[in-house]
């Protein structure tokens, strides 16, 4: 049996999703910017498909959503997009623990004159409401932080940072490209001022994400060229990515409480058998304040790559974190940023579930992993202090 067990890195598109992408494909071909009737039926899926996404999100207004060509567009539309608006510079708070689409591009935009703090989490992952407060400067123009973080699940309080920032009129981002489809989502309690979602996390379609920007929150584009979305995002809209991502948002949120509740059973029947089965299984990130579908264990005396690899061989999927990380040679950024051991890091394989997943592929990997993990501990000449997971 296969078990794939990797839907923080991408998901199968949901039957129902290419089912709505279907007419995009072959009848409504048209350019939803052409005046014609062709143009006139994409242009009404497209904007069908932006009133269902910001329904999903709880939006009052559609048009505070701008299509984009994934999560990580959309994450440096928010911070270029802010930044470029104000052409005198600034200053940009982000976390450590950040995906790299907005580590990398912090990182760029320091380059070309932009002051950029990196706040630190704890050992658990999480990061203090106040130290977002304490590092507001009055340079300071957006604060960019996720809300849930893609390698270990742990959530940040984006309610309250929202607050602080808005209390300091500083604009406020969350990457909520993980959490999208998995935890309620309303950007307007939440009270952020731009937020990052993408299509493939949630048995979407890849190549199709979207940021939510509240109204009067100044933007330049990244992408110039036509008067596409409003001036914000040049080029031809994809309107059949566009329907997908708006179907699988519809699907995911009619199933919110359902679906979490079944996978955090599963994610727990997982962690409580392998910590039984194995000893020296360590959980990283907070046991309770993360998705319920997240689990990152460190096997300690194994490494993960080989863990990852032997898996495979058994038809079962899981990863080290990030898929853009896959090839690099580097400790994941995540559990470096948390002060954790180097042997534990590199020792350390996230599982994370998905709709689809099933008790029989839980059953796969607890039946499989045991011996892998001993006979690779017997051919390090590693010993178990002691009988026993820990957390």
């Amino acid at each position: 049996m296969r078990a794939y067990l990797d839907h923080n890195a991408t998901t199968p598109l949901h039957p129902d999703v290419f089912e709505a992408m279907r007419p995009s494909l072959t009848e409504w071909f048209g350019n939803p910017s052409s005046v014609h009737a062709w143009g006139r039926d994409a242009r009404t899926a497209l904007e069908t498909a932006r009133k269902g996404l910001a329904d999903a999100l709880g939006a009052a207004d559609k048009d505070c959503l701008v299509f984009t060509g994934g999560g990580t567009e959309a994450d440096n539309l928010a911070l270029r997009g802010v930044l470029a608006a104000h052409p005198d510079g600034g200053h940009l708070i982000v976390s450590s623990v950040e995906h790299h689409a907005v580590l990398h591009t912090a990182d760029h935009l320091e380059l070309h004159g932009c002051r950029v703090t990196r706040l630190s989490v704890d050992a658990d992952g999480r990061l203090d409401p106040e130290d977002v407060r304490r590092a507001i400067r009055p340079d300071t123009l957006l604060v960019s932080l996720m809300h849930a973080n893609n390698e270990t699940g742990v959530l940040f309080p984006i309610r309250e940072m929202a607050r602080i920032c808005r209390e300091c009129g500083v604009l406020f981002h969350t990457d909520a490209i993980q959490s999208f489809g998995k935890l309620p989502l309303d950007v307007e309690a939440l009270g952020v001022d731009l937020l990052s979602v993408s299509g493939h996390k949630i048995g979407g379609p890849k190549g199709i994400g979207a940021l939510y920007v509240r109204r009067e929150t100044r933007m330049a584009p990244l992408l110039t060229g036509g008067w596409q979305e409003r001036s914000r995002r040049g080029g031809t809209e994809n309107v059949a990515g566009a329907v997908g991502l708006a179907r699988a948002a519809e699907l995911a949120r009619d199933d919110l409480e359902g679906m979490g509740r079944r996978m955090a059973e599963l994610r727990d029947r997982l962690e409580s058998d392998l910590m039984a089965a194995i000893p020296a299984v360590q959980r990283n990130g907070h046991p309770i304040e993360r998705l319920p579908q997240t689990s990152n264990l460190a096997f300690l005396g194994t490494e993960a790559e080989s863990l990852i690899l032997a898996l495979d061989l058994c038809g079962i999927g899981v990863s080290s974190g990030a898929a853009c990380s896959s090839g690099s040679l580097e400790p994941s950024h995540v559990l470096t940023a948390m002060g954790l051991p180097q042997e534990r890091i590199l020792a350390s394989i996230r599982f994370s579930l998905g709709r689809g997943t099933t008790i029989e592929e839980i059953d796969c990997v607890l039946e499989a992993l045991p011996p892998i993990v001993d006979r690779m501990r017997r051919a390090n000449g590693w010993r178990p202090p002691r009988r026993g997971g820990t957390a």
